[in-house]
């Protein structure tokens, strides 16, 4: 299950980044457009606002595979692993029920929006396009984040990637997987 998620994670980023390199061309092709030959692109600005939401959609379950995300951790930092075990995965369910309800109403939203047949307003292209496009990257970093909950509940690393690192004289390892700086360890 975690090489599946770990490829469609990577897989949807490559194509976030490609989605965001193509809105910067575009980008680039429109101001050049604009100020030498007075033809930018037409609806460039809803290219741009379709393409970078597509590919912070698309970017996000990655961000979620690696743990990526902002952690503000100041309060808990002196708490014990276990208790920082219990809140991330308070965390990472949180995420993920929030990203799950997202994708269900960009979906929901854009079988709406399909219906009532909304256009974007410069370039008339089918709205719900933009909606439905959202759904996948976000379902995929809910799926993630929720796997990860598991593990973290297990008392496992949400990290497939760790590498667990033991002092062969003292066995003592951290929660993070790294090897406890114990004076034990030291020696």
């Amino acid at each position: 299950m975690a090489w599946i998620l770990k490829k469609l994670a990577w897989l949807f980023a490559l194509l976030g980044g490609a989605t965001a390199l193509a809105v910067a061309a575009m980008t680039v092709v429109s101001i050049i457009g604009r100020n030498y030959a007075s033809k930018p692109i037409q609806g460039d600005v809803e290219l741009t606002q379709f393409g970078i939401a597509l590919c912070i959609s698309l970017c996000l379950p990655w961000c979620q595979w690696v743990r990526a995300n902002i952690i503000v951790d100041f309060f808990t930092q002196r708490l014990p692993a276990s208790a920082n075990a219990r809140l991330d995965a308070m965390g990472t369910l949180l995420l993920g029920t929030m990203c799950a309800l997202l994708s269900w109403r960009t979906a929901v939203g854009g079988w709406s929006v399909y219906q009532a047949g909304e256009t974007s307003m410069i370039l008339s292209l089918p709205m719900w396009w933009a909606y439905v496009s959202l759904a996948p990257g976000l379902a995929l970093a809910a799926v993630i984040a929720l796997y990860q909950t598991v593990l973290l509940m297990l008392g496992r690393n949400p990290d497939p990637d760790a590498v667990l690192e033991v002092s062969v004289e003292s066995n003592a390892v951290d929660g993070s997987g790294q090897a406890a700086h114990t004076p034990e360890a030291a020696r």
